[in-house]
């Protein structure tokens, strides 16, 4: 890596998203987080990222709202420099089958989901473009490629992130700029871990053919290879890391 790159990772402090953090600084990028602008525990976060030697910028951010995304990116480029690795991670779940759903949980899910990725993306895409240097790395879920029960709103989101991902890969390849997407399974983050074990072991595990929950610093490692020089030539592709889950 020439020089030192910055690295822009929304949802960057719950689950997933702090690992994929701190692996970047690992490599060796100056790394900004997003956070919901609800979040008050922000500032802890920070200083207790700080202590164990990570010194991790963070902006906040509603994921879901064009001209927060516009202000957050704006101040992370006036602190850190312009983009050049957006990590477009921030998610959430409202699960119920699509009977009961409602408008509110449909759309909720949709413009975190799905809607973030313009939101975010708009900011720094042409200036990737303009310095012919960038990485962009949607993170998907197995269930936006094979559904789930309770999750039409989950599932219809996450699918449209690998839509958006070839469609902008082919825009941009010609400039060395990448889009891809990755599409965990059952990850063992703290909201994974908390469903009750009889629940992990009789109906999640079973059909996970390498019989465990997959580590977040697995996926956070694919996240710092698709950012690499050496995957220059990866683009407009789905990752699964599923553990055999669903094979594409």
């Amino acid at each position: 890596m020439n020089g030192q790159k910055v690295a822009l990772v929304t949802g960057g402090m719950g689950g997933l998203g702090e690992t994929i953090s701190t692996k970047m600084v690992d490599a060796g990028y100056k790394v900004v987080v997003t956070y919901s602008p609800g979040n008050s525990q922000h500032g802890e976060w920070v200083k207790d990222m700080k202590a164990k030697g990570y010194d991790i910028t963070a902006v906040a951010c509603d994921v879901s709202d064009f001209d927060s995304c516009t202000k957050a990116v704006a101040e992370a480029q006036s602190k850190v420099g312009p983009v050049d690795v957006l990590v477009n991670n921030a998610g959430i779940t409202r699960d119920t089958t699509f009977k009961k759903m409602d408008k509110v949980n449909w759309d909720a899910v949709l413009r975190t989901n799905l809607d973030s990725l313009f939101n975010m993306t708009k900011q720094v895409a042409d200036g990737m473009v303009d310095r012919s240097w960038g990485r962009i790395i949607n993170i998907s879920s197995v269930n936006g490629s094979k559904g789930a029960f309770g999750q039409t709103n989950y599932s219809a989101a996450k699918a449209g992130v690998h839509g958006f991902t070839k469609a902008l890969a082919l825009e941009v390849a010609r400039k060395n700029v990448t889009v891809n997407t990755i599409s965990p399974g059952y990850i063992g983050t703290k909201m994974v871990t908390a469903i009750p074990e009889e629940v992990l072991n009789t109906k999640i595990l079973p059909h996970i053919p390498v019989g465990r929950l997959g580590k977040p610093e697995e996926v956070a490692s694919l996240v710092v290879y698709l950012a690499s020089e050496e995957a220059a030539f990866i683009t407009g592709a789905n990752i699964a890391i599923n553990g055999g889950q669903h094979m594409q």
